[in-house]
């Protein structure tokens, strides 16, 4: 977990590399999987959310293909103050890690798949083919008339 502070200057500082990085920086440790937590430099009050957030906004703007529709954005805020918003949190932090799970499986069969050439493919399944008919046959094996 990457430890940040965010100055009033609204630099972020990475006290677990010792550096000063921009958003972008963050956005990139999060796509390689690391977690983040950003604190305020004057009170520690944590700002991670709002840095999140910050991240998400600007992937948009760039261009990027939306992940939160407007519609699914204004559905989520209904559930803010609903008894079931912490199901509802629950549950979409459930479906995007089987998401991602699945995600992951496939990329690795579709690793596995290209890394296979055709034609070793093709002789593996004719050499199996013939395993199975070259087993002794009781009547072809015994000498005519005996």
């Amino acid at each position: 977990m990457h430890k940040l502070k965010k100055y009033p200057n609204r630099r972020l500082y990475d006290m677990t590399d010792s550096q000063y990085v921009t958003v972008d920086d963050v956005r990139n440790l999060i796509v390689k999987g690391e977690s983040i937590e950003v604190v305020d430099s004057k009170d520690g009050s944590d700002l991670t959310r709002s840095v999140l957030l910050q991240i998400l906004a600007e992937q948009e703007q760039e261009g990027h293909g939306t992940v939160l529709t407007n519609r699914t954005i204004e559905q989520l805020i209904r559930f803010y103050g609903d008894r079931f918003g912490r199901v509802v949190s629950r549950y979409i932090e459930e479906a995007i890690s089987a998401f991602l799970e699945h995600q992951d499986m496939y990329r690795n069969r579709m690793r596995q798949f290209n890394a296979m050439n055709p034609l070793n493919v093709m002789r593996q399944a004719f050499e199996a083919g013939l395993k199975g008919d070259d087993k002794p046959d009781s009547k072809s094996d015994k000498e005519p008339g005996a």
